[in-house]
């Protein structure tokens, strides 16, 4: 038996997004009444919510979201806790207790406890972040992605994105708006991010989960 801890933000018309960014659009697409079956139309940017950002984001001849397997999307992850770094930077040194951690996992999980402010005007800064130096010694280390309880890697202001730049040039996956990290224990767990197989896909929405054996719950 597996515990399943949900780690996505539900999108709706009313949630928060990147600054520039169009918030959803939840249209009426058929109805029970003249229809027989409901279904809406949705209008989004690839980077809603909780999602994942492809090199290709940022990167003129980075790779798009539907040429990576689906196994890229799912394997073994640790969440590191740097909530106390609200304000501040998370240096090298910050990261290099984890090494043993991180050398047996393909995703890691920063928390920052930002989540809670998601639908607050704080949700947009304050967050930690990794220094220039952290997000290159990550790169070391045999990684898919590395997620975020944040809007960014970068502070909503930084124009050059240098994080997403490094993280992106190594071929890792950032996924961004995560949220319960806190309900995550201080030990390797299996985690799933899977986008829609969409053509071309700089980011996708995703549904993250991270799997518990139920004696952890």
């Amino acid at each position: 038996m597996l515990q399943i801890v949900d780690l996505t933000q539900t999108i709706s018309p009313q949630m928060p997004v990147y600054p520039g960014t169009e918030p959803p659009v939840f249209g009426v697409g058929c109805t029970l009444e003249l229809d027989g079956f409901r279904e809406k139309k949705l209008t989004l940017f690839s980077h809603t919510g909780t999602h994942i950002d492809a090199p290709a984001h940022l990167l003129a001849d980075g790779k798009t979201l539907d040429h990576f397997p689906a196994s890229q999307f799912v394997g073994p992850a640790c969440c590191l806790d740097f909530s106390a770094h609200a304000g501040s930077v998370i240096e090298m040194s910050d990261l290099e207790p984890y090494q043993q951690q991180l050398e047996q996992v393909e995703f890691c999980l920063l928390r920052s406890g930002w989540s809670r402010y998601w639908g607050e005007p704080q949700y947009f800064a304050g967050f930690p972040v990794l220094s220039l130096a952290a997000a290159q010694w990550l790169c070391r280390f045999e990684l898919k992605g590395v997620g975020f309880d944040a809007i960014s890697a970068d502070p909503v202001a930084s124009q050059d994105l240098p994080i997403h730049q490094v993280l992106l040039g190594r071929g890792l996956l950032l996924i961004e708006n995560l949220t319960h990290l806190e309900q995550l224990p201080n030990q390797p767990l299996l985690f799933s991010c899977l986008p829609l197989k969409l053509a071309d896909a700089d980011g996708s929405p995703v549904r993250a989960v991270a799997m518990l054996p139920a004696t952890v719950a």
